[in-house]
């Protein structure tokens, strides 16, 4: 009965460490996938005001 519960404790013992990596790699994804779409995004905010006045601004010139 002993040596049943050794072996359930070492199975638990994997489990955790593996749940571990799972929850690391999931944090890790979450952080990357934020930076790759929520950083752009505030960048264009203030880009595409700039961009938009020089835009308007150069079609004004042509008078159209």
């Amino acid at each position: 009965m002993e040596q049943k519960i050794i072996e359930l404790e070492q199975k638990i013992d994997k489990i955790y460490i593996s749940v571990e990596k799972t929850r690391k790699y999931f944090l890790w994804t979450g952080i990357i996938t934020a930076a790759v779409i929520i950083l752009p995004l505030i960048a264009m905010m203030f880009v595409l005001p700039s961009f938009m006045s020089n835009y308007v601004g150069n079609l004004q010139g042509l008078g159209l």
